[in-house]
């Protein structure tokens, strides 16, 4: 990860990702470098292959808008993407880096989770988990304020197990956490998680380096519980208000469904009253 080139890493990891094909170039001969040459990706943006070799060893850093749209033309990238990219190219004034700053839920936000009669979490910038109601926690116990969703998906067997196209679950949540994180890359909390998850995990440290960018959206989910036998659940998530980067998560599952009766059965067979996951 190289917080000092972040415009020129994203670029060239996206030109390895596009084939000649896919752009109309023929292939003869073996190609030495996957995906495009630096040299392809110029001529088809209009821009020199001096140019774009300065944007992507870092020497030009505020390229135009409209040389970044026609990148984002050539390396197909989304709409998502697209924006990720726009960021990354804006001229921003060097910061200092900043101490760690402790994520805290509204005290009206913690109480509507508690009371919630549905499984719900909040989410911080860093997809720590702040705070979730006991019938959350019900659905996956590591649902808990103080865990972490992307080390619980990469490093923990159990939740993985939850998933049935957890590896395809992971490749989302990576491309939600990039762009979640922008380029605001100097914060220790992220640098600490990257990091560790990178030695920790292979899959992670190759969709890492594949920067995709996905904006965390709702989304049907599908989950394996171990009481419960499949289950398919609608995710929303919601923007927290007055507090930037959290996000208020909620399952709820179609009505009048198997499963929706298999959701009241879990909340039933609590026989408690949720309550609040207090952090610490």
């Amino acid at each position: 990860m190289s917080e000092s080139n972040l415009l020129g890493d994203y670029v060239r990891a996206r030109r390895e990702l596009v084939t000649p094909e896919q752009v109309g170039i023929p292939v003869s001969g073996v190609r030495r470098v996957p995906g495009l040459r630096r040299e392809e990706v110029a001529m088809l943006a209009g821009i020199s292959a001096d140019y774009y070799l300065r944007l992507e060893q870092g020497r030009d850093r505020n390229p135009s808008a409209q040389v970044l749209e026609a990148l984002a033309r050539v390396l197909r990238l989304d709409d998502d993407a697209t924006a990720y990219l726009l960021r990354l190219g804006a001229d921003k004034p060097r910061r200092r880096r900043r101490r760690p700053r402790k994520e805290t839920v509204p005290p009206g936000v913690a109480q509507l989770v508690a009371t919630l009669p549905l499984p719900a979490y909040v989410e911080g910038r860093y997809f720590d988990v702040l705070a979730a109601n006991a019938l959350a926690t019900a659905l996956s116990p590591r649902l808990v304020a103080g865990a972490n969703r992307l080390r619980d998906v990469f490093l923990d067997p159990a939740e993985q197990a939850l998933h049935p196209d957890w590896e395809s679950a992971a490749a989302g949540m990576v491309a939600g956490f990039r762009e979640s994180v922008g380029t605001d890359t100097d914060d220790p909390r992220f640098i600490e998680l990257v990091g560790e998850l990178s030695i920790a995990s292979p899959l992670f440290s190759r969709l890492w380096a594949r920067h995709d960018v996905e904006a965390c959206e709702g989304a049907l989910k599908r989950i394996d519980h171990p009481q419960l036998g499949g289950l398919r659940l609608n995710r929303e998530r919601l923007g927290v208000g007055g507090a930037s980067g959290q996000t208020l998560v909620v399952y709820h599952p179609d009505p009048g469904t198997d499963d929706a009766d298999k959701l009241a059965l879990l909340a039933s067979a609590m026989s408690v009253t949720p309550q609040m996951r207090p952090a610490g």
